[in-house]
């Protein structure tokens, strides 16, 4: 059976992959518009039609690596079990991709910090829904008012592990002490909760 070909993306959207890769893989300031205009293949009009500026065009990919991410993310910790633990082989997935660069919020705060508006607000919210996704591992009493908030506190201390572990995957070139290390941060936190 054959199935018909998709059409091929439009202006807007092969502007939004290429900066998507350039920026995550070079940087925010490293990329020029003009190099991402070349690879995405659209005239310059076209770029400012759909991006009037560079900082558009920076939220746009912030909010593009939020829906991919956090899918990636959530799809990943059901694969290995959707436990706490399931956080470890999740991670060690991402951090064995060959164009792992990190995190591209905190990357992209520590590359913009308050330059470009908006920047802080989308990582607060990727941060805060990969807590969220977090906090759905748990387990919880629906009850307790109290163990609701531990269980979010929890899961607040398991996301800035995650980002420590992230982080140190990213320089040190060798994700196995970030892992080993979120495991015993994990065994540590669960335990005690």
């Amino acid at each position: 059976m054959n199935t018909p070909a998709l059409p091929p993306p439009g202006a807007r959207e092969r502007i939004l992959r290429a900066a998507h890769d350039l920026f995550y893989r070079d940087g925010i300031r490293a990329t020029g518009i003009d190099r991402v205009i070349a690879e995405s293949g659209v005239a310059k009009l076209s770029f400012y039609r759909h991006y009037p500026s560079k900082n558009d065009l920076v939220l746009a990919f912030l909010e593009h690596r939020h829906a991919r991410w956090m899918a990636w993310f959530e799809g990943a910790l059901a694969r290995h079990g959707g436990t706490p633990q399931a956080l470890v082989p999740a991670l060690k997935e991402w951090f064995a991709n060959d164009g792992f660069r990190g995190c591209a919020f905190i990357n992209s705060v520590g590359e913009l910090g308050g330059a470009v508006p908006g920047v802080k607000e989308i990582t607060r919210r990727h941060k805060a829904d990969m807590a969220k996704a977090i906090t759905r591992l748990l387990p919880h009493d629906p009850a307790s008012a109290s163990a609701y908030r531990q269980r979010r506190l929890l899961a607040t201390d398991l996301a800035t592990a995650v980002d420590g572990a992230i982080i140190r995957a990213q320089y040190d070139g060798n994700p196995k002490a970030a892992l080993a290390s979120l495991r015993r941060i994990l065994r540590s936190l669960t335990q005690s909760a």
